[in-house]
């Protein structure tokens, strides 16, 4: 059908207190909001000030109230463990409802913070949910994370429970957690009352007297809690991402923006609706996991897939479509650097054949930057509508894309496609000025936010402001450059901080990326500046290659260098392509850009707690070295 994006985007920029109005009426209210937007409280607003509701009520309960319960609300597929589990909505209320009794015994209320350090099993999304039942805050800390971290985290939120595992599982091997948490509780300044610890059995552990308590138990022997109505302007939750400081920034998510925007985004977005089934192959310790693995989702009355493995090695680059096929998935939602992990292990997508998607209607795409060879495999192999959509952990939801609920327009591959309704999106050159179309510069939204973007950091007023207002004053700094075009598609190129500066050129290592992933023999890659006496900053680029290919380095070097010559042009001055076994990433798949750079440049760097496997900095180190 035709779009019907650009009535609907123009609608909410005509009335936006209307259209948000209008999508406030999919959510139940304890009380109703009468004003829709408070311009003068925050730092640029509030949304929905004096509504109350309570998120768990939205998400689990009303659901079971009109006759649902019996629809399953969450499929736990574990291939790690090989172990599945299904909760009916009528099932999870139960458990959310028992274990925030729980919690409520152990003194947490409105308002309290609880941090839940936990891998992807079930009690993670009931711990969230019987947070948000009590009113209180929780704050998920991904599972293995490092001690230091997870103190840091624990000393900023001053949870008053942590809710954690005896373990996780990686394929091949058991990551004790008890250990870590530990070591973290023991670093941190601020001490939790007590601890409730899921026992798995791969590996139980030792409870610390007087602190610990079997999670199973207690919620087995709590009485269940009704939902506690709190201010739509009251956090549901902190969601802290690593700072430039060295101090994590906590990222607020209110109650009332968050479910108003996250159920309209299903729709809207994705085309998912109640009884649809959605597959987000993420974490919950990360955003993406928060929004499209838990609330949103439920919000809709929709199934999710909750997966415990990997793209690849779980047992192989099959699992996901392994997955489609077995639970009837509408949408799948993933990052671009798994699909390049399936890619590199199954060039030719030879085990899709075993699996009927004929359920599947389309491919989400997120997380990072999709360069068009990835999302053109895997529209060619899926003969499905792939749609690359642009957010961050502060929005928490897409910035922009493409919206099936309006009637798909024409998708533009290595675009992320067109703002959201609700949103207004600009190239900005450095003194604040909107660029022409076409020209790369630093990309703004304009005040106000949305619903459900951050209205401040935790207890960092200050340092909000200054991160994201300051530079450009009415405008939220996303930090990414990029350009947008006549047509008003949006095109991410990279972090601002990944634009090089070559003999005084200001050129994009997001669109090298592009031209090398273009070539047949190349998997996936990274292009950083490193430094040079003459230049400034000259390209670096690191290839992994497709399984099978044996072509010499040298050979290839010197067809990425004449590939990036045509496409770009000599002001490139792209000369240095090295391959690589793999590249460093974080365990949601970003690739570590900026500490590959300082190993380029023969600088100290520290490892990032969220590396996927410490070991790739010195096979990284080993090739720039040579």
């Amino acid at each position: 059908m035709p779009s019907r994006y650009d009535e609907a985007y123009a609608a909410a920029m005509a009335d936006p207190l209307a259209y948000w109005a209008k999508a406030a009426e999919g959510i139940a209210w304890e009380v109703a909001p009468r004003t829709i937007f408070a311009p003068d409280l925050g730092a640029y607003g509030r949304w929905f000030p004096d509504g109350r509701l309570n998120t768990c009520h939205n998400a689990v309960d009303r659901h079971v109230a009109a006759g649902r319960g019996a629809q399953p609300a969450i499929l736990y597929d574990s291939p790690v463990t090989g172990r599945r589990a299904t909760l009916t909505y009528a099932q999870l209320q139960q458990r959310v409802a028992k274990l925030a009794g729980a919690l409520a015994a152990l003194g947490v209320g409105a308002g309290d913070r609880v941090v839940i350090y936990l891998p992807m099993v079930p009690e993670a999304p009931v711990a969230m949910l019987a947070c948000a039942r009590l009113g209180a805050i929780h704050s998920v800390v991904f599972g293995g994370f490092a001690a230091a971290e997870l103190a840091a985290r624990i000393a900023d939120a001053e949870p008053k429970v942590i809710v954690s595992a005896s373990c996780g599982i990686e394929p091949g091997r058991v990551v004790a957690y008890k250990p870590l948490l530990d070591a973290a509780i023991a670093l941190s300044p601020h001490k939790p009352r007590a601890c409730l610890i899921l026992q798995r059995p791969e590996l139980a552990c030792e409870l610390t007297p007087g602190r610990d308590q079997d999670l199973l138990e207690a919620e087995a022997a709590a009485a269940p809690h009704p939902c506690v109505p709190v201010a739509a302007t009251d956090p549901l939750y902190i969601l802290y991402t690593s700072g430039t400081t060295g101090k994590p920034k906590g990222i607020v998510r209110d109650n009332g923006g968050h479910a108003v925007a996250l159920h309209h985004s299903m729709g809207l977005l994705y085309g998912i609706g109640a009884g649809d089934v959605m597959f987000t192959a993420s974490d919950v310790g990360w955003v993406v996991g928060h929004s499209y693995i838990v609330y949103a989702p439920l919000l809709a009355g929709a199934t999710t897939v909750l997966f415990e493995g990997k793209p690849v090695g779980t047992p192989d680059a099959g699992t996901f479509w392994r997955v489609c096929a077995e639970y009837g998935v509408k949408a799948m939602f993933t990052a671009p650097t798994a699909i390049r992990a399936i890619k590199r292990d199954d060039p030719d997508g030879k085990l899709l054949a075993a699996y009927d998607l004929s359920k599947l209607e389309a491919l989400f795409l997120a997380g990072e930057r999709c360069d068009p060879p990835t999302a053109e495999w895997s529209a060619a192999l899926l003969r499905k509508p792939v749609i690359d959509h642009w957010w961050q952990t502060e929005t928490g939801w897409a910035i922009t894309g493409n919206f099936r609920g309006l009637g798909l327009f024409p998708p533009r591959f290595g675009s992320g496609g067109k703002p959201s309704p609700g949103y207004v999106v600009k190239a900005l050159d450095e003194a604040g000025h909107p660029l022409p179309p076409g020209e790369t510069g630093t990309l703004a939204i304009k005040l106000p936010l949305p619903p459900a973007c951050l209205p401040t950091l935790w207890q960092a007023e200050e340092r909000f402001r200054d991160a994201y207002l300051a530079a450009f004053p009415g405008w939220y700094n996303t930090s990414d450059a990029g350009v947008v075009d006549a047509e008003g598609y949006v095109s991410v190129m990279s972090r601002t901080d990944d634009i090089i500066n070559v003999a005084g050129h200001r050129l994009s290592t997001g669109a090298m990326e592009e031209v090398l992933a273009a070539h047949p023999d190349v998997a996936e890659c990274a292009v950083v500046g490193a430094k040079d006496s003459l230049k400034g900053q000259v390209p670096l680029g690191l290839v992994v290659l497709k399984s099978g290919v044996s072509k010499p380095e040298e050979v290839l070097a010197k067809e990425l260098v004449a590939l990036v010559r045509e496409r770009i042009g000599p002001v490139a001055a792209f000369k240095d392509a090295r391959v690589v076994a793999r590249l460093p990433k974080t365990r949601s798949g970003k690739i570590l850009r900026a500490t590959i750079r300082k190993i380029a440049d023969a600088e100290s760097y520290t490892v990032p707690p969220t590396i996927d496997d410490p070991a790739i900095l010195g096979e990284i180190e080993g090739v720039l070295r040579q």
